[in-house]
């Protein structure tokens, strides 16, 4: 434990057999409690290689439910044993877990119930290979974000986050889409809620076997990202009431 607060680490894993042992090697278990690991029907040796790794607790789904069905049973079954700090890490080696110290390290002395690892701040998103593409849509829809739902981030589209349980507990994150979007969607709950969010920098790998959504997918995301933050707007205004919110 850090602080007497319980660490654990969810590891949304699709398809991650060629990563997932580095992955498990760099998280420093001098403060990470417990890891859960949730496989989502991956074709690959993902399910099989993580019983044999120290993990904890991991979970397989029969069929495949998408990212944000694999995030929504992670952070259930991390309430359910008692995590006080949650940190959200794909195990595909794209964001370095050894920034989970500074992150639980913010949470824990009350500093940020959330932490975020932002890829803009500083070079880390073009310089660890991020697409062209890819890096404008993101200024763009962060541009647009900061504007409709009223908060400033440096990106809203890390994959990298932790969250005290009193986030978890105070959002209705099981409400949210089961794709990509749920990341954007949880966010605006947390900014609706009134949560301060904290950033640090992180470093970032684009390679063969870390995993990124193709260009449709993207496209996809991008207008599911417009519509959250219009309804987000449209919330904070008082004109809807929608029930992700409540």
């Amino acid at each position: 434990m850090f602080l007497n607060k319980k660490v654990v680490v969810v590891l949304p894993a699709y398809n991650a057999a060629k990563t997932l042992e580095r992955t498990i090697g760099e998280i420093p278990f001098d403060i990470v409690d417990e890891l859960i690991l949730c496989d989502d029907a991956s074709n690959d040796e993902t399910f099989s290689i993580a019983k044999k790794l120290n993990i904890n607790h991991v979970i397989r789904h029969e069929r495949n439910t998408g990212y944000g069905g694999n995030q929504k049973t992670l952070y259930n079954k991390a309430l359910e044993i008692g995590s006080d700090i949650v940190i959200m890490l794909h195990p595909d080696y794209q964001y370095t877990p050894k920034l989970i110290p500074s992150m639980v390290n913010l949470i824990a002395k009350d500093l940020y119930p959330v932490v975020l690892g932002s890829r803009i701040l500083g070079k880390g998103a073009l310089k660890g290979g991020m697409p062209i593409y890819k890096y404008v849509f993101n200024r763009f829809l962060t541009l647009t974000q900061n504007a409709l739902v009223g908060y400033k981030l440096s990106e809203y589209h890390t994959g990298y986050r932790a969250f005290s349980r009193k986030v978890l507990e105070s959002i209705n994150y099981n409400s949210n889409s089961d794709d990509f979007v749920f990341d954007n969607q949880m966010l605006s709950q947390i900014i609706y809620k009134k949560f301060d969010i904290g950033e640090i920098s992180c470093p970032t790998k684009y390679f063969d076997e870390a995993s990124s959504i193709n260009f449709s997918r993207s496209m996809k995301y991008g207008l599911g990202v417009l519509l959250t933050s219009v309804k987000h707007f449209l919330q904070r205004i008082g004109i809807t009431n929608f029930q992700m919110y409540k």
